[in-house]
């Protein structure tokens, strides 16, 4: 009985070596995001005191369904990320709310230089933001969980002074990026969250494709500016809209 205990102990370790040694860590591929709001929750948050509630209940009548469902792609290689719009939608248009902001977003990282290029339709004006590297404070902790396939770790975070973030990210992707301009863990971020932003991008899917380095570029499209700049111009002709610009001007700067 020893002697088979002590053989069992062997295979254990030996077994859990060849796993160790066959893990597959990508440095390149193409992640499908799934983008979710919560459109009652947020409109909400937009109301002003003294608001009629039966505009609310409107609102939520019309929109139909409690979550906006968005897809995007993120493609990788080992220092650089292009993010951008996926398949269409499930969701039915809504002839009555234009789309979200960030709705058409293409963020390019440079991860190695710390440069970021942004492309992101405001008002039906197209800007183009060149920028380092969003700076976010993150506080790695001991929670995990299963997404997409891969073991990730929680991270929180703070950005834009305010903003609260969850995510989850993995050490099983190389690559130190993310959805939007979420970055800066050891691995790539697979899940976020901004709970009083009401909004979640979750990887649906991972796929490990050749990524040349050719299909990640930059944008190139839109008028040129900086965040600092392009905050300054949405503040100014939104800071006469009460809870609705300055929720809006938090979505557009994400």
């Amino acid at each position: 009985m020893i002697r088979l205990v002590f053989l069992w102990a062997l295979f254990s370790v030996a077994a859990g070596r060849l796993r160790a040694q066959n893990n597959i860590f990508l440095s390149q591929g193409k992640i499908e995001f799934e983008r979710r709001i919560n459109q009652f929750a947020q409109r909400e948050e937009m109301r002003e005191p003294g608001d009629d509630d039966s505009w609310s209940d409107f609102e939520k009548k019309v929109m139909g369904s409690k979550f906006k469902t968005d897809y995007f792609d993120l493609l990788f290689t080992r220092t650089k990320t292009l993010y951008r719009p996926g398949r269409e939608s499930p969701d039915k248009p809504n002839p009555f709310f234009n789309d979200p902001p960030a709705h058409e977003n293409v963020i390019f990282e440079d991860l190695d230089g710390g440069r970021t290029v942004g492309q992101k339709v405001v008002f039906e004006q197209t800007f183009l933001i060149q920028d380092t590297v969003r700076h976010i404070k993150w506080k790695i902790t001991d929670e995990t969980r299963v997404i997409a396939g891969f073991n990730c770790r929680r991270a929180n975070g703070i950005m834009m002074d305010s903003i609260y973030i969850v995510a989850f990210y993995t050490d099983e992707i190389l690559t130190t990026g993310g959805p939007e301009s979420f970055t800066g863990l050891p691995g790539m971020i697979l899940g976020v969250a901004l709970p009083h932003e009401h909004i979640t991008w979750f990887a649906t899917k991972v796929e490990a494709v050749p990524v040349p380095e050719a299909t990640v570029i930059p944008p190139a499209k839109g008028k040129k500016v900086t965040n600092s700049a392009l905050y300054e111009t949405i503040n100014s002709r939104m800071k006469d809209w009460g809870n609705w610009g300055r929720f809006y001007l938090r979505e557009i700067m994400l």
